[in-house]
């Protein structure tokens, strides 16, 4: 018998640390369709900064604890 109750997704720790998003953040193609300003332009740049430091102030933890203990 099948029961009634719906089925969970459950995700895999290799969904939780997938870091493909980050990195068609910084590479897709820019779309002739939608027309942008430069608000929005500036809000992506600040974005990418943001993404950028923070990933290297995580690899800069990372190693300085591994390496450096």
């Amino acid at each position: 018998m099948k029961s009634d109750k719906p089925q969970k997704d459950e995700s895999s720790i290799k969904e939780y640390f997938s870091i493909g998003e980050v990195f068609t953040y910084f590479f897709r193609k820019k779309s002739d369709k939608k027309e942008t300003n430069i608000n929005l332009r500036m809000m992506h740049g600040v974005n990418k900064f943001s993404i950028i430091a923070f990933l290297l102030g995580m690899t800069f933890f990372i190693l300085k604890k591994v390496f450096f203990h």
